[in-house]
């Protein structure tokens, strides 16, 4: 019987601790399971969670093993080795298929009957592998996406235009990582066209802030994780949204990474597309208007993927 207020996170790193820390804090899940292949390091981390259980939601959270994800409505992974300095999100992958071999056939084996969410990179690599490993249903089955990427630009955007990035609607599909793009033909501020509300600021020279936002996004984890070694708060914050719309069943339109079936004339790999999230997991997948440019650099960006898709043995 699924429990729809269970959650588990497979991977104690600083990615999936923080995950398991803005789960938390949100309180929507009434128990969580951490799991790592390092158990004590697992219940550390449940432990120095609980303790703050009493300024947070009533909640149990406790370090498990395999057979305690049965019940669960989601399984988070994070488990995988790190980008290092100078390493590209794809160098991971030999690396990280391998760990998903070993992680996935333990889920199996259980009743498990709720929703996959990979997190570890390259993430829409691993999520096309989870799928084919997993054999779930490819709604079940999904990626943490381009909505961090996503958050990033509109954060961006915010303060280049000294606006609350709430009020920012734009979106970064395909990749994440490299070969992502943005989608600047469908980006408005409420409503307002973003080349008009960025002359209503006071900025002309829309080609060239474009450009720097976007490289400024594409590039902002390198930026980090020269700085501080890694990324952890943000993506923790993206996986906690990504979770809120599942459990609320909230219909949520984000750009997550996405098994496609001939949308946008592709199939056999995932990417990172607006797609509707609610209880079942992927409800439906978006083929939003792009511009001819757009749509050429999306192609270009699954072409790059496919290449190492095609090279994994799933």
């Amino acid at each position: 019987m699924m429990n729809a207020r269970k959650v588990a996170v497979i991977g104690c790193g600083f990615v999936g601790a923080s995950i398991a820390f803005s789960l938390m804090q949100k309180g929507i899940f009434s128990e969580m399971v951490l799991i790592d292949a390092n158990h004590a390091k697992a219940e550390g981390e449940a432990m120095d969670l609980s303790h703050g259980l009493p300024y947070t939601a009533s909640m149990d959270i406790y370090a498990g093993d395999y057979k305690d994800v049965a019940d669960c409505a989601l399984i988070i992974i994070t488990a995988g080795a790190n980008q290092k300095p100078g390493e590209t999100r794809l160098d991971l992958i030999e690396k990280n298929v391998g760990i998903l071999k070993s992680i996935i056939p333990q889920i199996t084996a259980t009743s498990f009957e709720g929703i996959l969410m990979m997190v570890a990179n390259p993430v829409d690599v691993l999520t096309y592998a989870a799928q084919r490993i997993s054999g779930y249903p490819v709604e079940r089955v999904f990626g943490s996406g381009t909505v961090l990427d996503t958050a990033r630009l509109k954060h961006l955007l915010g303060r280049h235009l000294d606006v609350d990035s709430r009020s920012v609607h734009a979106v970064i599909i395909g990749e994440h990582g490299d070969s992502e793009l943005p989608v600047w033909s469908g980006a408005n501020i409420s409503g307002i066209e973003l080349n008009h509300f960025c002359e209503l600021r006071g900025h002309y020279s829309h080609e060239d802030s474009m450009k720097r936002i976007y490289e400024d996004v594409r590039d902002s984890a390198y930026q980090i994780i020269e700085r501080k070694g890694a990324t952890y708060y943000g993506i923790a914050m993206a996986v906690a949204r990504i979770a809120e719309s599942i459990v609320k069943d909230e219909q949520a339109v984000l750009p997550v990474s996405v098994e496609l079936r001939g949308e946008y004339g592709l199939d056999g790999l995932a990417l990172s597309i607006p797609s509707v999230i609610g209880k079942n997991g992927i409800e439906k997948v978006l083929e939003i208007p792009l511009s001819a440019e757009e749509s050429e650099k999306l192609q270009a960006s699954a072409a790059q993927l496919k290449e190492v898709i095609d090279s994994l043995k799933l």
